[in-house]
């Protein structure tokens, strides 16, 4: 090999450490670039040529070139954020965005998403982040994603109401209690009697001994007042049938301005018996627990006064094994005391439900008028299963222990959450919190054959191979932290070593240039 051949390897050695420069500035530079990725280059020395030696063939090699850049997808330290799309990947995986122009599709670790004015979650380059819609209630059974992966859009701001279908009243009735409403005729629907619908205080306060008011929602999400009033059956004759039992009667009631069933054409709202949505019996035995119950409502083909007992039948029990009465809070509506459109189902708990297929009520009373003074013609559950907690009549004083209902009016979007798997959450000021979108998240084979395209961006090429889509935290893919972002994973102790050595290498190579441009010099000086 020549003096020229040298220089060669010196300009080579120069050209692989210059690039290597670049490549070092370029780390640094992006020491605090979100979701950035370093960069290694590698050097590989080029061909040889054979030289005929003593010992048999010899070999002088020509230079330096780059072997190959490779992308550094270690993990980033985490920097804390107050927005909550601000996200980062633990792990591996990449986020999808989409160039809504041209449909090209990039990948990239940088999680400082927003919303725009169009309600698409974007990155600073305005690519709109990929995801899959997500089923409504499918939080028991992991996240069930519809369809195929799209833009992520929030065009719905509101969530839409529900109407009240259970209600939970678990309380403590004083057995100490005085009997205030009685009808020795039937004692066990003394303040159905008592109450009427048409005057201005359906059911004086001194006909009762406890009350609890609930409120409730109908379909188009406006609450009202359901009150369920309580009194004990102390009647002498009830006393003496019911074996050391407490019984106690209660009447489910609304505002009987807003009742708007109507059974055979009659408006229910301008009889007595407005606001009248259910009667029954609650039993406790001598230690004051639960042990049955009766629920009676008002019939579909009731007739005449509909506060007749006899227009009373024992009420529906739903698969949960709770009684269920029917209301519409609306006159308008004029919906009929079965199930119809603009009416609303409602189940009562009190603690107690039937545990039974099949029938749900065993005894002979199927309507009130039935019943007389005798606790043994009450209805009961065919197999009673008493909750955990239920409703109590100890000699301590009536109260509420607690008292629920799942209906809900209808509710502006406050803000946004992302869970660790990815789910993008709202939160509605009716208190609902509806997953709305999953993150998708792409992962290759071959990552380090990803393109690099600016702006944190990422393509496929045909050596990373295709995409491999999934959920967040699912299969080989990282999990998500909101209010959250993944730093730049450069570290900057290693590239200031890697400067020094980069420098003496450049400066080594260019020594290699000089001094074969002397050794030269005195070649060509033999001619003089």
């Amino acid at each position: 090999m020549s003096l020229t051949g040298s220089l060669y390897s010196g300009i080579s050695g120069l050209q692989a450490h210059s690039s290597k420069m670049s490549v070092i500035g370029n780390n640094l530079a992006n020491t605090s670039t979100i979701g950035f990725k370093s960069s290694t280059m590698q050097f590989q020395d080029l061909f040889y040529q054979s030289k005929n030696t003593g010992a048999g063939i010899g070999q002088v090699g020509v230079g330096v070139g780059i072997s190959s850049i490779y992308s550094n997808f270690a993990q980033g330290p985490y920097e804390s954020s107050s927005e909550a799309t601000d996200i980062a990947i633990g792990g591996t995986g990449f986020f999808i965005v989409r160039n809504s122009d041209s449909q090209e599709v990039y990948y990239t670790r940088a999680g400082n998403f927003r919303f725009d004015s169009n309600g698409f979650l974007v990155d600073p380059n305005g690519y709109r982040v990929q995801g899959w819609q997500v089923q409504q209630g499918s939080s028991s059974g992991g996240v069930r994603t519809m369809g195929v992966s799209g833009d992520i859009r929030i065009e719905n701001f509101q969530s839409p109401p529900q109407a009240t279908s259970s209600v939970s009243m678990i309380l403590n009735l004083d057995s100490g209690s005085d009997d205030e409403a009685n009808d020795p005729a039937n004692p066990f629907f003394s303040m159905l009697g008592f109450w009427n619908g048409t005057a201005d205080e359906p059911l004086s306060d001194t006909r009762y001994a406890y009350q609890n008011t609930i409120r409730v929602y109908d379909e188009n999400g406006t609450a009202h007042n359901v009150t369920v009033y309580f009194d004990p059956v102390k009647d002498p004759a009830v006393a003496s049938s019911a074996g050391g039992n407490q019984v106690w009667e209660f009447i489910v009631c609304c505002n009987p301005s807003v009742d708007g069933r109507t059974i055979g054409g009659q408006s229910v709202g301008s009889t007595s018996a407005a606001g009248l949505l259910m009667t029954g019996t609650l039993i406790f035995n001598a230690a004051g627990q639960i042990t049955g119950m009766s629920a009676y409502t008002l019939k579909s083909t009731a007739s005449g006064d509909l506060k007749d007992l006899e227009n009373w039948t024992l009420a529906d029990v739903n698969d949960a094994g709770l009684p269920t009465f029917t209301a519409n809070f609306s006159r308008e509506n004029n919906a009929s005391a079965t199930d119809q459109d603009g009416a609303s189902t409602v189940a009562m708990n009190f603690g107690l439900s039937n545990n039974a297929a099949g029938a749900a009520w065993q005894g002979a009373a199927s309507n009130a008028s039935l019943v007389g003074n005798s606790v043994a013609n009450l209805a009961n559950f065919t197999s009673p299963k008493i909750a955990a907690l239920s409703t109590t009549s100890y000699d301590s004083g009536s109260t509420t222990i607690s008292h629920s209902q799942n209906g809900y009016g209808a509710g502006f979007l406050q803000g946004i959450s992302v869970n660790r798997d990815g789910v993008v959450t709202g939160q509605y000021s009716n208190g609902q919190i509806l997953d709305l979108y999953a993150l998708t998240l792409a992962d290759f084979n071959n990552p380090y054959g990803l393109r690099r395209e600016g702006n944190n961006l990422f393509s496929e090429t045909r050596q990373s191979g295709v995409p491999i889509t999934g959920l967040a935290n699912t299969a080989n893919l990282g999990t998500i932290s909101s209010n959250t972002l993944e730093q730049s994973n450069v570290d900057t102790a290693t590239e200031m070593v890697n400067l020094i050595t980069t420098q003496r290498g450049f400066q080594a190579n260019s020594k290699v240039i000089t001094t074969a441009d002397t050794m030269l010099s005195e070649l060509i000086q033999l001619k003089r």
